[in-house]
């Protein structure tokens, strides 16, 4: 697959926002961070301006100091073959991990981000959701320092602690409220580093269910609403305190200017359809988040499952208030890292360096077209067209005008949808396995493009819950910590 084509199924994200003006770093290269957040829609994001409920002020800063792209893909509708695609910078697909069942030997042979830095002398780090394997195993990927909080079931994983101290690597109760101990270990992880270039990747689980607010966020949205969508809100919010307070370490320790950050989220909002404010809140369902007015949601590679909130900051670097709107891709972030890292462009890499793009030193468009698969579903978008396939039904929608993908020009338009389907099985000869599908679809998706495609009735009862652990590749250990992976 060449390497402006995209396939299947993390963010992540790195950004970077300016609050204050910092001293600036001697340092040559350029800290990353990536922040990546866990089921978030399209709307939930205050920068969006689509929800006048989610209140997210610092990521909004970002948006306002970098660059938000309104065309921001990731590589997956699904958790994990959109963080193997968001971390290798190369389509999932190409290496067998093409859903959440699938077994993860394939990633365990693919550098990644962090494993590319190392090599250029930079401090590599993570801390939240992995999702990737088992947490101990985190170092095999290029990460030196691991804080793998993924929740308050679950035990996390360190080797160093909230005072950037070493510690012996074991798993630990977690502490502090989980998406507060992922921030304490970013700020840790900064000032742990503050002097050598870094790469650390802030992965959040959030608003992905369990849903499991504190009392104090959820304080902030009284009156009456879904407590699914409370949760959502109060949970999203205790992400932008903490984006807060990453920024605010950056800005004490003279980096700010010296940083890239890239923000996005793994895939779209899970709404199961009903958007049902079923109870426990513990358990699957909706997770409170909403993808209006993109069509869809996650497990769907329509725009609600694979559009995301995409942001972009370094300051001095990227104009700030910038709205991109060429089409861009989360495995775009690791051919961007490995460029600025000074080292030579792998050919194994899917994406592109995008900081040219993104200063305005070059006009054209990052992609000519990008390419997806999951499953049995494909899709393929050029310019302002994309073509959908699922199962045996086809699918061709104007973005540009029609970004809600609620009018399908496959009769109207059938030269564009011959063309684009050309392209998209050219893209997927060099998948593995080869081909537009890697089986048929399930009768809860062709129930998805009933309702969201074809208009027509919602089922009566919930279709889809998953269900068992993802399957374990003949390397992993069966001794993994109780809660490690969510299925979803």
């Amino acid at each position: 697959m060449k390497r402006n084509c995209l396939l299947s199924s993390l963010i992540i994200i790195c950004c970077h926002p300016c609050f204050a003006a910092d001293q600036p770093s001697t340092a040559t290269k350029p800290n990353i961070i990536v922040i990546l957040t866990d089921d978030l829609g399209w709307a939930d994001l205050g920068a969006q301006g689509v929800q006048k409920d989610i209140r997210t002020p610092n990521l909004d800063a970002l948006a306002a100091g970098g660059l938000r792209a309104t065309n921001g893909y990731v590589t997956a509708p699904q958790c994990v073959p959109s963080r193997a695609g968001l971390l290798t910078g190369r389509s999932q697909s190409r290496f067998g991990v093409e859903s959440n069942g699938s077994t993860l030997e394939g990633f365990d042979a693919q550098e990644t981000i962090a494993s590319w830095l190392k090599k250029a002398g930079y401090a590599t780090g993570m801390t939240g959701k992995w999702h990737l394997g088992p947490q101990n195993k985190i170092v095999n990927h290029g990460f030196d320092d691991v804080f793998c909080n993924q929740g308050q079931d679950a035990k996390a994983w360190a080797n160093f602690d909230f005072e950037g101290k070493t510690t012996k690597g074991e798993y630990i109760d977690s502490p502090v409220y989980h998406i507060e101990a992922n921030t304490a270990a970013a700020c840790a992880f900064i000032k742990r580093h503050k002097d050598q270039p870094f790469f650390f990747y802030l992965s959040y689980r959030a608003p992905h269910p369990p849903l499991d607010a504190t009392q104090k966020y959820l304080d902030r949205f009284p009156g009456e609403m879904p407590e699914r969508r409370r949760q959502c809100l109060a949970m999203m919010s205790a992400v932008d305190d903490g984006v807060g307070q990453v920024m605010d370490t950056l800005r004490k320790n003279g980096l700010e200017s010296n940083t890239l950050i890239f923000f996005m989220g793994d895939n779209g909002a899970a709404l199961k359809i009903l958007k049902e404010d079923t109870k426990p809140i513990s358990l699957g369902g909706w997770g409170g988040s909403i993808n209006e007015p993109m069509n869809g949601e996650k497990g769907m590679l329509t725009e609600g499952g694979i559009r995301e909130p995409w942001l972009a900051y370094w300051k001095g670097h990227i104009p700030a208030g910038q709205i991109y709107q060429q089409p861009v891709v989360s495995y775009d972030i690791a051919a961007t890292a490995v460029a600025l890292a000074g080292l030579p462009h792998d050919p194994q890499l899917d994406g592109v360096n995008l900081l040219p793009f993104f200063t305005g030193e070059n006009k054209a468009a990052p992609h000519e077209t990008i390419c997806w698969r999951w499953v049995a579903q494909a899709a393929i978008r050029e310019g302002k067209y994309k073509l959908l396939v699922g199962g045996q039904r086809s699918y061709l929608y104007d973005l540009e005008a029609d970004p809600g993908e609620k009018h399908n020009l496959m009769a109207e338009k059938p030269e564009i949808a011959k063309q684009l389907r050309a392209k998209l099985e050219t893209c997927s000869k060099e998948l593995q396995p080869p081909g537009l599908a890697t089986k048929g679809m399930a009768k809860q998706w062709e129930e998805y493009y009933d309702y969201y495609l074809d208009g027509k009735p919602a089922p009566q009862e919930k279709t889809f819950e998953a269900k068992g652990k993802n399957k374990r590749s003949k390397k992993e250990p069966k001794d993994k910590a109780p809660g490690a992976d969510n299925p979803e």
